[in-house]
């Protein structure tokens, strides 16, 4: 009855810490077979998370689901559905946003899609409680989004020309978001706070302009890379840091969300940076392996 392709996000990118994000081209498919009795759910789950994702009742797509259709007063019908997950679990690839956003977005289309665009991102990013990864994974393309806990706002800026990729590194460990967010300090100097505004500031500039050459730069970042770095095997982050930002082929890098996967931008060939952002990670005793992507400029579809 409904089948939705949503897609993987990279999120924080450096210096935009819960405000910028981009939709890759990495999808998860939900399909929404058929229409059960309020409160009955099934599931069929293949590829990522089998044996994590197998209970319905717990799966995040359902839960998001309840919590869209409790917001808006609207019947909780229970359904079956199929989900094939191409996007790893708890990597810092936004595999929990594709399971909120398509909750979100099947509670609307079974409820005769009454709601528009700014209010099912309001209630996503209300469910996921940053808008970082909800906004491009729904509407696509790179975003910047500022949310005060009630309020909504967000900016599409455009996509990566052509000839620029991401390379997604993706270790066989997990980092959990809570933990990520343990790890963070509670206050942070006033110089910190200035450098990763300026910062930030030139990242969107540059971006929104195309001088693709102040990416490294703007994603310079001091608030929750340097921290985030620390729950990496050995010097495994900071490795990455020091070495692929100086590799020839980076045009900027930055840990993936909540980590621990971590991408770049790549101009042209992908093959000798991808090597040596895997080599980091085998150095510290884990083993990886990469995606070569695009930015995702449609975001979620209905098919």
């Amino acid at each position: 009855m409904i089948r939705l392709k949503v897609p993987a996000t990279t999120a924080n990118l450096g210096s935009g810490f819960d405000t910028l994000g981009m939709a890759l081209s990495l999808y998860n498919i939900f399909t929404v077979k058929e229409i059960l009795p309020e409160g009955e759910y099934t599931c069929e789950i293949s590829g990522e998370g089998v044996d994590e994702l197998k209970e319905a009742r717990k799966n995040m797509l359902v839960t998001s689901y309840i919590k869209a259709c409790n917001e808006w007063n609207l019947p909780v019908q229970g359904f079956a559905f199929e989900s094939c997950n191409a996007v790893p679990l708890n990597r810092g690839l936004g595999s929990s946003s594709t399971a909120v956003v398509a909750g979100v977005v099947i509670a609307n289309v079974l409820n005769g899609s009454k709601f528009p665009e700014s209010e099912l991102l309001r209630v996503m990013t209300k469910i996921e409680g940053h808008p970082d990864n909800v906004v491009p994974c729904y509407i696509g393309g790179m975003t910047v989004s500022c949310w005060d806990g009630e309020n909504l706002r967000y900016v599409r800026l455009p996509a990566l020309p052509n000839d620029l990729n991401v390379i997604a590194a993706v270790p066989d460990f997990q980092v959990h978001t809570e933990d990520a967010r343990k790890i963070l300090p509670e206050s942070v100097p006033f110089k910190d706070a200035v450098f990763n505004v300026s910062h930030a500031s030139i990242l969107c500039a540059a971006w929104a302009m195309g001088r693709w050459d102040l990416l490294r730069v703007g994603m310079e970042d001091r608030l929750h890379q340097p921290h985030r770095a620390k729950l990496f095997p050995g010097t495994t982050g900071e490795k990455f840091f020091s070495e692929i930002s100086n590799h020839p082929d980076c045009v900027a890098n930055a840990i993936s969300g909540s980590g621990p996967t971590m991408i770049a931008i790549v101009h042209g060939k992908a093959g000798k940076l991808s090597e040596a952002m895997c080599r980091i990670f085998t150095d510290g005793g884990a083993a990886s392996h990469f995606f070569v992507l695009n930015c995702a400029s449609s975001g979620t579809v209905i098919e």
